[in-house]
């Protein structure tokens, strides 16, 4: 490798990184900003916590690469564009098909092991991200008590405080309602009270002062006891509350929790079961047409006195017209498992395409980053970033409109997949083609009779 490719490669390692990085600091951000109120106040531990957030980093790299290198090309070649070390690259007879040459390379690298990331270590992830949300969001949250409402959270309990301190936790005028005594009833009210977990969150500890236990047994006479208290502790059972790992091998994989070989199995199957459908409702359908057309005698014909007669027009009317309901109802029921089939095969093929086309996407960008660079001069961080966040949008909307499309039936899968790498590949070659021809006027320009010594002008 040349210290020119060197150069050029090196060039693109720290934006890279730090587009990359940003990239996924914004959806981590996002992440937490929709599931942080599912995490706050289960007792989680923060082992737990960062293994869910390890795990959905996988599908937050596989979209920051992609416009990583598209951040890093626009800026690398808009800083060689903008200090001029293209032009004098080219004076020294390279081009900038070959300045990009080693870009490219990496381009293919960097696809490969995305495309390899994509279809190995993501459906893993995905799984595992959730069974482990399912698991969180299975478990109850911290008991809680608010204001003038009865909690009915603790089975067999019934808790309500008047007022609550939200900053204390200071609970005053309680009244706990226990029914787990079978017939009797016990009532315990207190002036204030607190209400915290074990540190295992297997026991809730109600502690009360100052207040009054009312013991009885309803409809019974004469049996009722008052207790009166300074202080006064419950321990309750909180079964439940306590986090619990699922088997992530009982838990069912969707679309994107599969391999593109997982997948394709599975679209192997179900297609087996349409062309079964499609070969029972061809039958049903002949058989029913021959018996109609008079080619069976099972019933079309009967016997009366030892000799064959005809059934009468009613009856045979008759029996047409339930035939031909049953017949109705048959092919409808086979035409909407069909159609189900058809669609689950649809998000199969969309999955599987998508697979191929988001790492495919990393070559591509590197074809429209590098002469947009070049044009734009885009060598600082707000030309970098905006123009790779608005090409990196126009591709994010050809992905999700495409699955749209796809799952509706508008676009076939292939097609709603790598519509949007077509255009921006078309747009890439259109914007180096450009780039291309007009380097080669730079040395008839007064900025190339300036800048280049005449021994290197062509």
């Amino acid at each position: 490798m040349s210290i020119i490719s060197r150069y050029i490669l090196k060039t693109h390692l720290a934006p890279f990184i730090f587009g990359s990085t940003t990239i996924v600091f914004l959806f981590l951000f996002q992440f937490l900003t929709n599931y942080l109120n599912k995490f706050l106040g289960k007792g989680l531990g923060y082992w737990v916590i960062m293994q869910l957030i390890g795990y959905n980093l996988s599908w937050m790299v596989v979209l920051a690469v992609p416009i990583g290198i598209l951040f890093a090309t626009i800026f690398a070649f808009g800083s060689l564009s903008a200090s001029h070390e293209i032009t004098i690259i080219k004076a020294g007879g390279s081009s900038l098909v070959k300045m990009m040459m080693p870009v490219l390379v990496a381009g293919i690298i960097a696809t490969i092991l995305l495309y390899w990331f994509n279809d190995t270590i993501l459906p893993n992830s995905n799984h595992k991200a959730k069974v482990l949300l399912n698991d969180v969001t299975r478990k109850k949250p911290t008991f809680s008590i608010e204001a003038g409402q009865f909690s009915t959270d603790i089975e067999g309990f019934t808790i309500l405080s008047r007022s609550l301190d939200s900053l204390t936790g200071l609970l005053k005028g309680v009244t706990i309602y226990d029914n787990t005594r079978g017939q009797r009833m016990n009532v315990a009210s207190a002036d204030s009270g607190t209400i915290d977990f074990s540190e295992d969150y297997s026991k809730l500890i109600v502690n009360l002062k100052h207040g009054e236990i009312h013991q009885l047994i309803p409809n019974v006479a004469n049996d009722y006891r008052k207790i009166t208290f300074e202080n006064y502790q419950i321990w309750i059972n909180a079964s439940g509350f306590a986090f619990e790992r699922s088997n992530e091998g009982m838990i069912s994989r969707g679309d994107r929790e599969l391999s593109i070989g997982e997948m394709q199995k599975s679209v192997d199957e179900i297609q087996k079961n349409v062309d079964t459908l499609f070969k029972k409702t061809n039958n049903t359908i002949s058989e029913h047409f021959d018996y109609l057309m008079g080619k069976q005698k099972n019933g079309a014909i009967i016997k009366q006195n030892g000799q064959n007669s005809r059934v009468s027009w009613t009856q045979g009317l008759k029996e047409a017209q339930n035939r031909m309901l049953f017949l109705r109802a048959s092919i409808f029921t086979d035409a909407n498992q069909i159609n189900d089939y058809q669609i689950r095969i649809k998000q199969f093929k969309v999955e599987i395409y998508k697979k191929y086309a988001i790492p495919f996407a990393c070559f591509l960008f590197i074809l429209v980053g590098c002469p947009l660079g070049i044009m734009t001069k885009g060598g600082n961080f707000g030309i970098s970033s905006g123009i790779s966040l608005l090409f990196y949008l126009i591709y994010w909307i050809f992905l999700i409109g495409g699955e749209k499309l796809a799952d509706r039936g508008i676009l076939s899968p292939f097609l709603s997949m790598w519509l949007g790498n077509i255009v921006i590949g078309i747009v890439g070659i259109l914007i180096l083609m450009r780039v291309n021809n007009e380097s080669y006027n730079i040395f008839k320009s007064e900025l190339g009779e300036k800048l280049i010594p005449k021994r290197f002008r062509k």
